[in-house]
């Protein structure tokens, strides 16, 4: 059998046949539903080209793509493009609904500045949902060490739409980092989860292995901080104008 059909069997056979398996894009999908109104006016942080969240995102409100690439001007989802400097928004404060990050955090260099924006342009009650990798996951620790150039060799075989690969900082990667993060951002923490779902990086060779680890980390919530993702919902203060600390403490990653 060649290697794609095995590997396509096994994951059937283990996870996508199996009714309580929920993958990892149907589980961000739920939270985005269940915390952003119909309706609402939503940016979407990292937009890109055409993709699965934007198009689920249009079916919600009205998406404002936001990226540091012109691709972001070919995604037929979103009601207006804006491009940025990767730093500041350029956006009016409290103008936003809601804004979503989906796998967009592990690029950003300057984590502190970005939250401070997510919060400046959303309305008081506004919703942050967001998605992203986990720095002590084995495969991320892995993509630290590998060269810019070999991501953006799979970013060019991918089929995400995407024709740029772009550098990973992991600085907003880790459940500690990520509450510091909100905090000193002046956001409130509605929900933060560690999700490991299918093993997707693995192939035929590698699935067992894969699998075993996945079986590891979701048979105990003290192997949490180990699962290879990271989903959570942080919001704006309804009722508090809270200012962001200006004497911020270190966090652990």
């Amino acid at each position: 059998m060649p290697t794609t059909a095995l590997r396509d069997k096994l994951f059937s056979r283990y996870y996508y046949s199996r009714p309580q398996f929920v993958n990892g894009t149907a589980h961000f999908f739920s939270l985005m539903s269940l915390r952003i109104p119909i309706d609402s006016r939503i940016l979407e942080i990292g937009a890109g080209p055409s993709n699965p969240t934007s198009e689920y995102l249009s079916g919600i409100g009205r998406v404002i793509g936001l990226d540091i690439s012109e691709e972001v001007t070919r995604n037929r989802f979103v009601a207006e493009a804006h491009t940025y400097n990767g730093t500041l928004f350029p956006l009016p404060d409290g103008s936003i609904d809601a804004c979503v990050s989906d796998y967009v955090l592990e690029h950003v260099a300057d984590p502190l500045t970005h939250f401070k924006e997510v919060a400046r342009v959303l309305r008081p009650g506004g919703v942050f949902c967001f998605r992203t990798v986990n720095l002590w996951h084995y495969i991320f620790m892995v993509s630290r060490l590998t060269p810019l150039w070999v991501h953006k060799m799979v970013a060019l075989s991918s089929a995400s739409g995407r024709t740029e690969a772009y550098p990973t900082h992991y600085k907003a990667n880790s459940l500690a980092r990520l509450r510091w993060l909100q905090r000193i951002a002046g956001l409130d923490a509605v929900e933060l989860n560690s999700v490991e779902a299918e093993p997707s990086y693995a192939s035929a060779v590698t699935f067992f292995p894969m699998m075993a680890y996945e079986r590891l980390v979701n048979s105990t919530s003290r192997l949490a901080r180990f699962r290879a993702g990271i989903t959570g919902c942080f919001a704006r203060p309804a009722n508090i104008q809270r200012a962001a600390s200006s004497t911020p403490t270190l966090a652990l990653n």
